[in-house]
């Protein structure tokens, strides 16, 4: 459905028990975001808030997509997975070959369909420039700092609208931008997104460039500025696909740019690529880490236009689960059909987990019919658009359920042969990756959890795998002192999680040789090293501190013993001292005691239900020391 503003949105939120309306003062400075990370992650993400006292007159809106009924709300579906079967038929119809004249002409209405959901621009002004601010300042906004050591407010949900200078395509995207005076911000894109490419070429031009960014209106515009479209495709048809409804577009005020005319708050402005970049961040992110500061454009506000009753959205980012986990699975269930006509029919389904953090982990279910077909399907995927990013893999058959992690780990017992099913890759990753010895490039690791035909059998030692005993692990922990817990309970996996104080590399590798040849250690076959802090009993710290701390090809080791493979993980924290690693270590994010303390004290006025603990208490103490870095 069409949503004909954000206030549209809010009422449909209210009208489905969604939302809470939050009438007394709330700090944009961290307070905000505290009472954010209590709800998010409660089951099922909480609530939607709105803030509507935050010392601006415009209410805040947040968490507005942060559970499945949310995002489907806010998409318009009972199910995301209507989405995807609704692009499936679109595309069965226009390829599905045609025998005669009257099976073409079938095709017609749905080309007109297509052409209904191409943006429109309108003529004159539109209701996004009811008000218009020629002199801006973006003091008027309710702009958040969300944790306590960014480098200032940043504008988190913005819908940033740029042009190709050479071929006039427009690009959606969305990038962070840090507050820095009335009228100047940062703008955050990563060298592999389209608005940088557009960037280099008004650079190469010497030429100004226009952006505009839009907040609010229709969610879906939102939702589209994220979503991982191919290069020149238009995310505002996207944008009229998902609402069923075309975007109408005006003109603004002091660029020649185009946006959503039904948008509730309008920025516009430029960067000029011929001066010196801005040193932006710190910033709490969604890997749950700080991104460290870094060089970025600076962006230069020309005027601000808003509705007169104009919402401002953001979100707030941080350890997983949070809003953008949901904004993931949309993404999940949008573009598995795209995925599987355009490149991998043998594809059945994919799964994001949340410990992934969109790009750490990914779990893709074939219908394999041939030797390889694990392999292949691995390095097509890290080809594929977003998914170079990809830094695990994991695939398995199509009678898998993918979305059960347990049964997933009991699948990888039961067809993962340590010597021979896991295939390591080099490539591009994720520029917040902060495990990578090399800036945005590193290994990748697939996992091939496919049942095996005879050809893919390796004459590795096949031993029968038992379970190691608690009595054992009690051996180990008092065999080795720098062991402080030992977690064999991830379903009969054989898989160990050791929390562990680090001394540096080279004893890593004699106690990984060490255990593999103990006796207690058994039949073992995983083990994943963990800092001492980690709580080895909770699933989702591990799975989201492991992958967030590996780069699988340096990190991974591998022994021989007595015939058969083990395999160890190396998933602690890394410094020069310990490992030789030369980069910079980013701290994990919590809130600090003053804020948590100070919405402890308000709650009960707040209007927000039933007390909520922070989730800062359960991570505290993997916060190694004040700073957006460790200092090792």
């Amino acid at each position: 459905m069409a949503y004909k503003s954000l206030r549209h949105f809010i009422q449909k939120l209210e009208e489905n028990n969604e939302l809470i309306r939050v009438k007394e003062f709330v700090n944009p400075e961290l307070e905000i975001t505290e009472i954010v990370d209590r709800f998010s992650k409660s089951p099922n993400g909480g609530k939607a808030l709105l803030f509507e006292n935050n010392g601006t007159r415009f209410p805040l809106l947040i968490n507005s997509m942060g559970s499945e009924k949310r995002i489907q709300l806010a998409l318009g579906v009972e199910n995301l997975n209507d989405i995807g079967r609704e692009i499936e038929k679109l595309f069965g119809d226009l390829t599905r070959p045609k025998k005669n004249l009257i099976e073409k002409l079938k095709i017609l209405p749905g080309l007109s369909r297509i052409s209904s959901w191409m943006p429109k621009i309108i003529k004159g002004k539109a209701v996004s420039q009811e008000v218009v601010i020629k002199n801006p300042d973006l003091g008027i906004l309710p702009v958040l700092k969300c944790w306590p050591e960014d480098g200032g407010r940043f504008i988190t949900l913005p819908v940033v609208v740029t042009k190709d200078p050479n071929t006039g395509i427009r690009n959606v995207g969305m990038y962070r931008m840090q507050v820095f005076d009335k009228n100047l911000t940062g703008m955050h894109w990563h060298k592999h997104k389209v608005g940088a490419r557009h960037f280099e070429e008004y650079k190469k031009l010497e030429l100004k460039m226009p952006v505009v960014v839009a907040l609010g209106g229709d969610p879906a515009y939102t939702y589209s500025a994220t979503a991982p479209v191919p290069d020149n495709i238009d995310e505002f048809m996207l944008a009229g696909f998902l609402r069923k409804k075309r975007v109408e577009l005006v003109k603004c005020i002091t660029q020649d740019i185009e946006v959503p005319a039904d948008a509730d708050i309008i920025i516009e402005g430029y960067i000029d690529p011929q001066e010196n970049l801005i040193w932006e961040g710190p910033f709490g992110d969604h890997t749950g880490f700080y991104s460290l500061a870094d060089w970025f454009p600076g962006f230069h506000v020309t005027c601000i236009t808003h509705k007169k009753d104009a919402v401002y959205p953001a979100t707030v980012v941080g350890i997983p689960p949070m809003e953008d986990a949901w904004i993931g699975k949309a993404t999940e269930r949008i573009f598995l059909t795209p995925l599987k006509y355009a490149m991998l029919p043998e594809i059945i389904d994919f799964d994001l987990p949340f410990a992934g953090v969109a790009h750490n982990l990914t779990i893709v279910k074939i219908k394999k019919s041939y030797s390889g077909q694990a392999i292949k399907v691995m390095n097509s995927l890290w080809g594929a658009g977003q998914m170079m990013f990809n830094k695990i893999l994991i695939v398995v058959d199509t009678d898998v359920d993918i979305h059960n992690y347990e049964n997933i780990l009991h699948v990888m017992n039961k067809n993962v042969q340590p010597d021979s099913d896991l295939h390591f890759s080099m490539g591009p990753l994720d520029i917040l990756d902060h495990s990578a010895t090399k800036y945005a490039f590193g290994s990748k690791l697939g996992i091939d959890a496919t049942n095996k035909f005879p050809d893919e059998i390796n004459n590795e030692n096949n031993e029968n795998l038992n379970k190691i005993s608690k009595e054992s692990i009690d051996k180990l922990i008092k065999k080795y002192p720098e062991i402080k817990s030992i977690n064999a309970n991830y379903d009969s996996a054989n898989l160990l999680v050791i929390a562990l104080e680090k001394e540096n590399r080279s004893k890593l590798e004699t106690l990984a040789k060490n255990l593999s040849e103990s006796e207690e250690f058994g039949t073992t076959r995983f083990c994943l090293f963990v800092d001492s802090e980690v709580d080895v009993s909770d699933f989702n710290m591990v799975a989201w501190l492991v992958l967030g701390n590996i780069d699988p090809k340096r990190d991974t080791i591998q022994l021989k013993i007595n015939g058969s493979t083990r395999v160890f993980f190396d998933g602690t924290r890394k410094s020069f001292k310990k490992d030789q690693f030369e980069r910079n270590w980013p701290n994990i994010l919590i809130s600090n005691e003053e804020t948590i303390k100070t919405i402890d004290e308000k709650w009960q006025y707040l209007g927000l239900g039933k007390f909520i603990q922070s989730p800062s208490g359960k991570y505290k103490k993997l916060n190694k020391s004040k700073g957006a870095q460790i200092e090792e």
